[in-house]
């Protein structure tokens, strides 16, 4: 999985931004690489590094708690954005107990992948982005302004600790993704019954729950209140599970693509039924519905919501 670059590179120094490590900030065995145009062999890994550095010690704790030490000991690169022990103290009180604990072992996987982008990416690449493509799946939106770089909303603070498996940059709060999965947000966004209704009663709930990862066209409540009463009930039945089976398939295709990377273009649908895209100057157009909201991140995947249902052959 390697970084996704979203529009045009910003063609600015990490030093321009605050970004370059200052002198006698970085561990011995981690060099700022905009320091020097000849870096010394590294000797430690980023686990290794964080654990020297003496100010990660709880993102370490974590990281041997969601059993991910051995991943990030790997060959790698990896660039991590770390949170400090004073990142971790910014949580609200209970949260990094809670999610500590072995239950809560899966979530704390994601939120700390959410941290980590395959590659080796300095400064003066990061500065550069408009998001980068986390390893949970989810993208981490990167702002560059006046005051400094910020990704997910967290202020990168120290940059360039370079390791022998990649590079750390320092961020000072932990970045929260999503944490659960496209039919747990769809339920909770509260917007969506009718189509958490039918999912359960297509069987469709596990699907959109197991592996893999998909992009889901969501009808809201308002856009099931379109369709004819009867119509709706009658998809409801268990006789006609197959119809609605084939319905709700075509709102999923495979894979999370953002609205950035929609196109003009026809896309198989999970039930293997093309679906048409059109994107014009006021945005995307699915099947002839429209987005009124793009990119809701989900464990799973992403959803856009739409303004009406989608119907086969329609």
């Amino acid at each position: 999985m390697y970084l996704t670059v979203t529009g045009s590179l910003v063609l600015a120094s990490a030093t321009a931004f605050g970004l370059v490590s200052r002198s006698g900030d970085t561990p011995s065995s981690c060099t700022a690489s905009a320091a020097t145009a000849h870096q010394p062999a590294q000797s430690k890994g980023i686990v290794e590094t964080a654990i020297g550095a003496g100010n990660f010690q709880t993102l370490v704790k974590a990281l041997t708690a969601a059993k991910l030490v051995e991943a990030l000991k790997g060959p790698g690169p990896f660039t991590v954005f770390a949170p400090s022990d004073e990142a971790f103290g910014k949580l609200p009180a209970g949260t990094l107990e809670r999610l500590l604990e072995p239950e809560n072992a899966q979530e704390l996987s994601t939120i700390l992948t959410y941290h980590v982008v395959a590659g080796d990416v300095r400064a003066e690449k990061v500065v550069g982005l408009k998001s980068a493509a986390a390893l949970n799946g989810q993208r981490i939106p990167v702002v560059t302004g006046k005051d400094g770089v910020s990704v997910a909303g967290a202020r990168v603070v120290k940059t360039d600790l370079v390791c022998t498996n990649g590079v750390i940059h320092v961020v000072d709060r932990v970045m929260m993704p999503a944490t659960k999965d496209v039919v747990a947000t769809a339920v909770d966004a509260g917007k969506f019954s009718i189509l958490a209704k039918a999912l359960g009663a297509a069987g469709l709930v596990e699907v959109l729950s197991g592996k893999g990862s998909f992009t889901v066209f969501a009808p809201t409540d308002e856009a099931f209140g379109k369709l004819p009463p009867e119509t709706l009930a009658s998809l409801l039945e268990p006789a006609n599970k197959g119809q609605l089976v084939g319905i709700l398939k075509y709102h999923v295709v495979a894979g999370r693509v953002y609205a950035d990377q929609l196109e003009t273009s026809s896309v198989p649908t999970l039930g293997g039924v093309e679906l048409s895209i059109e994107v014009g100057s006021h945005g995307p157009s699915i099947g002839g519905a429209t987005v009124l909201k793009a990119d809701i991140e989900t464990t799973k995947g992403v959803i856009h919501v739409i303004d009406r249902v989608l119907i086969p052959g329609a």
